[in-house]
Parts: C-alpha cells; structure tokens; sequence
C-alpha cells in the first residue's frame, strides 16, 4: 500500500466522528528526582517536583480522536472529584462531553505512576498505585451511562468501546448497541477495546487485542512463533466472528487477520528503543476507528495505526498523535 493513499486517508479523517464509550481512568503522573537511599529501608527517597492527571481509557482514546483530527464523543462516569475535574479539563476542545455521567459520590478511578531520575537521566516508572480501578457499579449509574450511550451512538461515524475491566461495560450492552445502530439504519464501524474479555464480543467490526491478551484468552505462548500467532488470529476471528482482529505485537510490529483473507504482517515503524508505552493501545484503537469512519479498509487502517503507535511510544506517559505528525511520519518512511 503506497504513501499516497494513507496520506490521502490521513486527510480524511478531519471531523469525521467516534463515539467512545467505556471505562475512563485518571492517569496520574507524580514525578520527582532519586535524591537518595533511605535509611528506615532499602528504598529510593524523592524528591517531588511535580504531579500531572490527564484523561486514559475512554478519555485517551477521545483525545487521541480528536487530535488526528476527528471529532469524539465521550460517553464514560467520573466522580464529582478533584481527579475527576482534572480529567474533564483535560479532555481536547474538539471532544464533545455532554453525554459524560459526573456522579456525586463515585470516586473516579485513578492509576499513580510514581516516576524517578537524575538531573541527567530520563525518568522512569518505579511504581504504579491503582485505586477505585474495579470498583462495583452503581444500577443507577450504569442505567444512565447506558441510556446516554445509546443515544450518542446513533449520531456517530463509528464507535469505539473501551472495556478496562471496571464492570461499566459488558458484552449484552455492546450487543445492545449493535442492535441499536442497526435499528437506526446505520451502518457504522463498532470496535471493542477489551482488556479481560476478548472472547465474549462477538459480531463486530474490530478488536485490537495485544499479544499478551491474545495469550491470556486463548491460554498460549507465542513468542517468535509464527505459526502459532496465524492460529490464534484465525481462531479469534471464527470464536468472535469479528471481522478484522489487529494484533499488537510491541517491537515485533502487527499482524491483521481479516476473514477469508491472507495475514497481513505490518513492521514495526520506528525504532525498538521504546520510551512508553502507556496509553498506546488507545492510540492504535482510536487510529483504527477513525480511519474506518473515513471509508478506509481494514488494511490502511492497520498501516495508519502502526504509524500512530510508533510515534505515541516515544512520548513519556498517556500522550496523543497529530495529524501532521502522522504525515510526516508516512512521507519521511516513504523517502526511505
């Protein structure tokens, strides 16, 4: 597939719409310098310099939409607190909020990432603290998420389900929203981002599963067997009956399986020397439902995303891609 053509899709994704819906989590970022070793115990002491909380889950899957261009709708519950609010300030100007459920009483779930170097040395994780992340659902509160979601789903390009496990969203619900966008007349993407429960959707456009879910659903190894990674893809597509699974594979690149239809092995773009990796299967996921929004095949799709994911790695913490970033990226591999 040559440059022109993403180049060509990249142009039109501009304001094309994902409805994204799901989990959102408040990523924090506390950073500080390695001042010394305790001497109450054998750890690392400190010393703060500065705290960051910006959108993950569904919310870095609606930035990520609306920086390549599109426009995104978020459907997601945060609490009425100060992460909350951070998470919401946070949000880009081009995603739209209104359908958001902001719940007096419900913590919103957060993940700390602690976050330590030298004056002369990048910083790195050294701990992560989640809280709230699995918290049970509210009947309430679930039934208002959901009735918000099925009425903004109806007015999307495509939609974009993220499931981090928290319990908000479950197969019958996206089944609910097939079902929906049918009834509407609507023939539109839906695409699952699940961490836990790949097996369990079923009759979808897309999934983007990495490989170590991929292993953790199907109970396998796959390592650099390539034998093996062509069984899983296959075997994902028949139990699930989705129509394209994009398996992520880290420094090793991706692998498309489209039903009735060779593999498609993608490189990886870039380089191998990762920065982070937080947040990058938002990037892939949203990537990928944007440009099938924009008419493109699962292929250009898979080749746009793998472009988006190379860039967002070299980014510290939960970080978006531009569109301009994303042609250069195309133009600058096609020059060689």
């Amino acid at each position: 597939m040559d440059s022109a053509h993403l180049l060509s899709l990249t142009d039109a994704l501009r304001n094309k719409k994902v409805v994204v819906v799901g989990d959102i989590v408040a990523d924090e970022f506390v950073y500080g310098k390695a001042a010394r070793v305790s001497r109450e115990a054998p750890v690392l002491i400190l010393e703060y310099d500065s705290t960051e909380i910006v959108p993950g889950g569904a919310g870095n899957a609606a930035n990520n939409v609306a920086a390549l261009g599109g426009r995104a709708t978020l459907v997601a519950v945060v609490g009425r607190d100060v992460p909350g609010r951070r998470v919401m300030a946070a949000l880009h100007r081009r995603v739209d909020s209104r359908y958001m459920q902001r719940i007096q009483g419900t913590p919103t779930p957060v993940k700390t990432r602690i976050l330590a170097g030298g004056v002369h040395s990048a910083k790195q994780q050294v701990v992560r603290i989640d809280r709230g992340v699995a918290r049970p659902v509210e009947p309430g509160v679930r039934h208002a998420f959901e009735r918000a979601a099925l009425e903004a789903v109806q007015q999307g390009d495509a939609v974009l389900v993220s499931d981090y496990g928290s319990g908000l969203v479950t197969p019958a619900f996206v089944e609910k929203i097939r079902r929906t966008s049918r009834r509407a007349g609507l023939s539109i993407p839906l695409l699952i981002d699940t961490r836990y429960r790949l097996l369990d959707y079923s009759g979808l456009s897309a999934c983007t599963p990495n490989e170590s879910e991929v292993e953790q659903a199907l109970g396998i190894r796959i390592n650099d067997n390539q034998r093996m990674l062509e069984r899983a893809g296959r075997e994902i597509l028949e139990r699930t009956r989705i129509q394209a699974v994009l398996i992520t594979r880290g420094s090793r690149g991706m692998a498309l399986f489209v039903r009735k239809a060779p593999v498609v092995h993608i490189p990886i773009f870039g380089t191998d020397s990762i920065v982070d990796v937080t947040g990058a299967g938002d990037t892939v996921v949203s990537t990928v439902a944007l440009a099938l929004a924009a008419g493109g095949s699962f292929e250009a799709a898979a080749r746009l995303a793998n472009y988006a994911g190379g860039l967002v790695v070299m980014k510290r913490g939960t970080a978006t891609v531009g569109a301009d970033e994303l042609r250069q990226a195309i133009t600058a591999n096609d020059r060689g």
